[in-house]
């Protein structure tokens, strides 16, 4: 099991954007992967590489202002990918997102990864 306390994420309303011939990721995007990956870095846990995995997240709201969790998904998923947490997000074979039930200052995710056993 492997655990991160990650930055609130950013919708992916706004981690992708859109150009006129090709689809890219944004400014608070970028920030948000390199957030992640200097996290998981820092962390030192070891990785699940290819192994079937669950992924537990609850999202602490960062203020009283109403978002959508599933929106904040994506984002988070494709970070810890990036950041070579696990090789690829189709190896998630559960997936629970929850809403924390307190404002966290700067809101926040802890994300929680077991590896499914076979």
């Amino acid at each position: 099991m492997i655990s991160f306390v990650l930055p609130f994420p950013p919708s992916v309303n706004t981690y992708y954007r859109r150009g006129a011939h090709a689809t890219y990721m944004s400014k608070a995007g970028r920030k948000f992967k390199t957030e992640v990956a200097d996290i998981v870095s820092q962390s030192k846990q070891n990785k699940v590489g290819s192994a079937r995995i669950c992924v537990n997240m609850v999202i602490w709201p960062r203020d009283r202002r109403k978002f959508d969790i599933d929106n904040r998904i994506k984002s988070v998923l494709d970070s810890l990918q990036d950041a070579g947490v696990f090789d690829n997000d189709e190896q998630i074979d559960e997936l629970t997102v929850v809403r924390g039930n307190k404002i966290v200052p700067g809101g926040c995710v802890k994300v929680v990864i077991k590896e499914i056993e076979a």
